[in-house]
């Protein structure tokens, strides 16, 4: 069963399927393009790796002692008793807490290599919410981003998560829910922005790669509409009862009119 929403679906957007839709993507688009530019490129995955220890998360618990705590003290006598002993204050007792733990995270991203040099002429990258947010994934990959941004490496940016912080560039008066960045790495500091909101279609991108050679399309909304299907998320997502948080009123009538149309939740 198809998407019912034209564009991005913002269900998918949730902690619940990003991760799974992620790596679904980048496969799908390998696959897609992999016949296309063969056979003097071909398409690989690459996966980063990194410990993230941050500690801000609101799903991280805290270490504290539960306010029911109570700890055993001393009868008082009935009357004051002169001692020159010293009097012990109770003992002190473990309670048992929960402290942040490191999390070992993997990033998958594309790499276009060309077959006879190995030469990495082109990365794709599909942003993940950590790279979104203040920490250190982002810091990881804007590392990785200015390392590209260097080289003589096209970089192929995809932003389709609505919350965090978007990244680093120079623009004026453009404001959009999602974001396609393609730099071309000849066209520097240049790049190409596409930035389109909830209700338009995700729009077909090309894929640079050496300057003599046609860059083919990645018709990106057809392959999130393959995920979507192949997925069984239809199954998966109760349009009913699911919330969407930071939706704009203008933006949650259209989403239920979409969704009322399609019968997937009641009038």
């Amino acid at each position: 069963m198809p998407s019912p929403f034209p564009g991005m679906n913002p269900y998918l957007e949730t902690p619940a399927f990003w991760s799974q839709v992620h790596s679904r993507l980048i496969i799908e688009i390998a696959d897609f393009i992999n016949p296309k530019i063969r056979p003097k490129y071909r398409m690989e995955l690459e996966q980063r790796v990194y410990q993230n220890s941050d500690d801000n998360d609101q799903n991280v618990a805290l270490v504290g002692i539960p306010d029911n705590v109570v700890f055993k003290s001393t009868k008082k006598p009935t009357q004051p008793v002169v001692s020159n002993v010293a009097v012990l204050a109770p003992k002190t007792q473990a309670v048992e807490i929960t402290i942040p733990q490191p999390e070992k995270v993997k990033e998958w991203y594309l790499k276009v290599i060309d077959v006879e040099t190995k030469q990495v002429v082109t990365v794709i990258e599909i942003l993940s919410p950590k790279n979104k947010k203040i920490g250190e994934g982002r810091d990881k990959y804007l590392k990785k981003r200015n390392k590209i941004l260097s080289s003589l490496t096209n970089l192929i940016e995809i932003d389709l998560l609505r919350q965090g912080q978007i990244m680093p560039m120079n623009i004026n008066e453009i404001s959009s829910h999602y974001r396609i960045i393609i730099s071309r790495s000849d066209y520097r500091p240049n790049a190409d922005l596409y930035a389109f909101n909830l209700t338009q279609e995700i729009p077909s991108i090309p894929l640079p790669l050496k300057a003599e050679d046609d860059e083919p399309l990645i018709p990106l909304q057809e392959l999130l509409h393959n995920i979507y299907d192949k997925g069984s998320y239809d199954l998966a997502i109760n349009y009913q009862k699911m919330t969407l948080s930071e939706l704009s009123e203008q933006d949650s009538i259209w989403v239920n009119n979409i969704l009322k149309e399609q019968k997937l939740i009641n009038n």
